[in-house]
């Protein structure tokens, strides 16, 4: 049988690791696989396409890759999963597949990424832990992957031969019994690591931000998405000082444009950059929307929206706050959100560091960074341009 994957021509920073994983599912039943993004012309006929897809308002890739691949090879079956088949499924049907897959794809999930698909990424992404146990309404890991569970017992055994660099999309990595295994093995590995979706600032304790210290992560992502966990934020932020975490390696997604309010939002990033961490605002999208950047919540108006937006680019880098010195006294001196967004020049040198460089690649901030900090495939906005068609064999 002949199995073409195919991830749409949307914005993204990683490779697919559902389409990965099927690849190697289907070449262990000795199936040819081929791995495309976007609309290609094709020699050969397949016998099945999957195509994957992303946020739900990326969804007008998935439909032009659908109807694509599904005008040329009429009798192909068509499958459609991924995040916006999950969400929205009943939108996604009407994309012409034949099946749409909502959740995960338990069959394949333990298999491991046929990476020969992607030779020009260099990182292995894992899963140590799925699902999250919290229930935040902004957030759709509850329906996508329900209650957590451990995902693997040996990172060393999953980490790909030459990958110099290993991320992880747990949800919610420290919520899970066995934390301190998986720590205390990338301890004693030493790989370079990133825990992508972030790690619980309610949970870090002493015992834990030991541990983080003793872990190779350039960057430690941490969330502060309302007022209410400031005390644990700030516990986690100086716990991880005390164990040698410089505040610039802490990086915090900080929710707004949801039930907060403006002068909510202004605190917590006056408290974060006070407490020398990187901040990086995240506007809240509603999980189902199919227009990014056109809700705005009953607290907050446009016109603020777009005055985040705009600090954004003028006072901070790719998109994020870092804490350098003029900045902080900025909003210590700031008495309410319109004086500490407004955009008046604070002038100052400081050093852009790798945190921030990583924010910006992967928020589509490309636009304002010097891209001679990047090896060559990294200055690409899709990394993925050459090559485009990678064919492969079953075995």
């Amino acid at each position: 049988m002949r199995v073409l994957l195919v991830e749409p021509e949307y914005y993204t920073r990683y490779p697919s690791l559902g389409l990965l994983k099927l690849a190697t599912h289907h070449r262990a039943e000795g199936d040819n696989v081929e791995f495309v993004r976007g609309t290609e012309l094709l020699g050969v006929a397949p016998d099945r396409i999957y195509v994957t897809s992303l946020f739900t308002w990326s969804w007008k890739p998935v439909w032009a890759a659908v109807r694509h691949y599904k005008t040329i090879f009429p009798n192909a079956h068509v499958s459609l999963g991924g995040i916006y088949a999950s969400l929205l499924p009943q939108h996604a049907r009407l994309s012409g597949a034949d099946y749409v897959h909502e959740g995960l794809w338990h069959d394949i999930d333990g298999q491991v990424p046929a990476y020969d698909l992607v030779p020009e990424w260099k990182a292995s992404i894992l899963f140590a832990t799925r699902g999250c146990p919290r229930k935040c309404g902004f957030c759709s890991v509850p329906k996508l992957e329900g209650a957590p569970v451990p995902a693997l017992a040996s990172i060393d055994s999953q980490l790909h031969p030459g990958h110099k660099k290993v991320v992880f999309f747990d949800n919610n990595v420290l919520a899970l019994p066995n934390w301190r295994d998986i720590f205390e093995e990338l301890a004693g590995l030493g790989i370079p690591t990133d825990f992508n979706q972030g790690m619980d600032a309610r949970l870090i304790d002493d015992e834990r931000a030991e541990l983080i210290s003793r872990v190779n992560m350039p960057m430690i992502r941490m969330a502060f998405d309302y007022r209410g966990i400031r005390p644990w934020v700030e516990r986690a932020i100086m716990k991880l000082r005390e164990h040698g975490v410089r505040g610039r390696r802490m990086v915090f997604y900080v929710l707004h444009n949801y039930v907060d309010d403006p002068e909510d939002f202004f605190e917590r990033v006056r408290d974060l950059l006070d407490w020398g961490a990187v901040v990086y605002p995240m506007r809240y999208e509603p999980l189902t929307t199919l227009r990014k950047g056109v809700y705005v919540s009953p607290r907050w108006t446009r016109e603020q929206l777009s005055a985040v937006a705009q600090a954004r680019r003028v006072l901070g880098y790719g998109g994020a706050l870092p804490p350098y010195k003029p900045l902080v006294e900025k909003f210590l001196r700031a008495r309410n959100f319109d004086e500490a967004f407004s955009l008046r020049p604070v002038g100052g040198n400081w050093r852009i560091t790798d945190p921030v460089i990583e924010m910006a690649l992967e928020h589509e901030q490309q636009e304002s960074i010097n891209k001679n900090y990047f090896p060559s495939w990294r200055r690409e906005k899709d990394w993925r341009k050459t090559p485009q068609l990678i064919s492969s064999p079953g075995r």
